[in-house]
């Protein structure tokens, strides 16, 4: 039999066939079992049923086929093991189911004939179970779109997250070019205060000179 369910080896996708598949499969199986407990119309009816289950079980083998080819190669290897698992255990029931069908004598008994009505009540059993695998195909197909159309929102948030992050690293950058221009400004300022302060220290000495001067020539003047 496959392998338990490793749901950390495949995509989301994936899991949810696999999940499917199993419940399928064991439900095919069960089917399988009652067509060897039945005979006459039971046994038609519950053969009818396991092919349909048989079916659907396909078509979602074949779904794990497609998607896991979207699987990282390093986690690919377990999923092909446990997909090879899957086909060589359908394989051994299809043996089983054929093996079933081709017993005519448990199938139709004693009151085997080849009445058209049958063959017409075959023909719309078929027909049924055709129109049924084309809804249940329909359904995972607009489930995988939804999957498709929730994975593209998100693309379009995380695009949206990523302008506005774009938007406020440009403002950021706008301030530090501004406040680079203010430090400019404050430096540009302190050094034309610096001059002024020199000037004005040198001015202020030449005027003490003087004073001193004057002062000193005052006294000389007194005395001479």
């Amino acid at each position: 039999m496959a392998n338990p369910l490793d749901t950390d080896a495949g995509s989301e996708l994936f899991s949810s066939y696999e999940a499917e598949f199993k419940l399928l499969q064991a439900d095919f199986n069960q089917k399988l079992d009652q067509i060897s407990e039945a005979s006459g119309e039971q046994r038609k009816s519950a053969i009818r049923m396991a092919a349909q289950a048989q079916e659907e079980a396909n078509e979602l083998l074949e779904s794990m086929r497609i998607e896991k080819q979207n699987i990282p190669s390093e986690a690919r290897s377990k999923v092909n093991q446990r997909f090879r698992n899957y086909s060589s255990d359908m394989d051994e029931a299809k043996r089983k189911l054929k093996s079933l069908s081709d017993d005519r004598k448990a199938l139709f008994g004693d009151r085997y004939t080849d009445d058209p009505q049958d063959e017409h009540l075959e023909q719309r059993q078929q027909l049924l179970s055709g129109t049924d695998r084309l809804e249940r195909s329909s359904a995972r197909l607009q489930n995988s779109q939804r999957m498709a159309l929730e994975t593209e929102a998100i693309g379009r948030g995380t695009l949206g997250d990523l302008g506005q992050q774009r938007e406020t690293i440009l403002h950021a950058r706008q301030g530090l070019q501004m406040s680079e221009g203010y430090v400019d400004t404050s430096i540009k300022t302190l050094r034309g205060m610096a001059r002024r302060m020199a000037t004005n220290r040198m001015i202020t000495i030449a005027i003490i000179t003087v004073l001193v001067l004057l002062i000193f020539a005052v006294i000389y003047s007194k005395f001479h």
